[in-house]
């Protein structure tokens, strides 16, 4: 019985890898290999206001609500990774999932290796820090000798570097790095501009917490594996919601900027 579970599973994970494989061949198929498999595999992390779980469990926010249309436009369901942020082009590019889609910065570093999308939603790096403290710093000057927490693979960690901090503390996520600043252990964090409105001051979980200076302007994308055919259909679907408003409706709904 042993040996029949471990054939079965070796089996298994051999049409899983033959899978992935074949996503990874050849980018140029993505949409039908998408509408073969009747879903569209969207890797994020969570965050408010673009992906977090409501009271349910269930998948809400700015880009759950966006995704779930433009895969309603496929005629195709939607699975929502979440995945390790400083992996996600290996995660990408591996095949495990068909696109990143989580208030993703546009970087030189995403054009680089990724069929990126237009811009869809506007943000800018910033500070957090305890509120009582936060007055303090108001240059970047000020910020030289923070402990500064940030994402490993963000824009937020993109930003401490270009500005020369020397105390950065790498963490796994933008909560993890709020997280500490709550905690104490880190003196501030940089992160999204949306996520610092929705999840800091009064009448959230980090109400001792507040923005300090904004330090960097920026826009959010949607990334697929380079020489994906999925990139002309979201900038369409990107450019088609503009029009009829829905991305008008969000932007009111979760507070979130939207390009032009």
């Amino acid at each position: 019985m042993k040996k029949i579970l471990a054939i079965m599973l070796v089996l298994m994970l051999a049409v899983a890898m033959f899978a992935a494989c074949e996503k990874q061949q050849d980018a140029a198929k993505d949409s039908a290999n998408i509408e073969k498999d009747g879903k569209i595999v969207v890797g994020i992390t969570e965050y408010a206001p673009m992906d977090y779980k409501d009271d349910n469990g269930e998948w809400t926010g700015f880009d759950a609500e966006f995704t779930r249309e433009f895969a309603k436009s496929l005629d195709v369901e939607v699975e929502f990774v979440v995945i390790d942020w400083e992996s996600k082009f290996d995660e990408l590019n591996a095949g495990s999932i068909d696109c990143i889609w989580n208030g993703m910065t546009i970087t030189d570093e995403v054009k680089e290796k990724t069929n990126c999308s237009v811009p869809y939603a506007k943000n800018k790096q910033v500070l957090v820090m305890k509120a009582d403290v936060v007055a303090n710093y108001q240059d970047e000057a000020s910020l030289k000798n923070l402990s500064v927490a940030v994402e490993q693979g963000s824009a937020g960690e993109g930003v401490a570097n270009d500005l020369g901090l020397t105390n950065i503390v790498p963490v796994t996520a933008q909560t993890d790095a709020l997280l500490e600043v709550k905690a104490g252990t880190s003196q501030a964090c940089i992160i999204d501009m949306t996520m610092a409105q929705a999840m800091t001051g009064e009448g959230t979980d980090y109400a001792d917490l507040a923005m300090g200076i904004l330090l960097k302007d920026e826009e959010y994308g949607i990334a697929f594996r380079k020489g994906s055919d999925m990139t002309e259909k979201i900038n369409a679907f990107i450019e088609e919601s503009k029009a009829n408003g829905f991305l008008a409706g969000l932007s009111e709904k979760y507070g979130v900027e939207i390009t032009e």
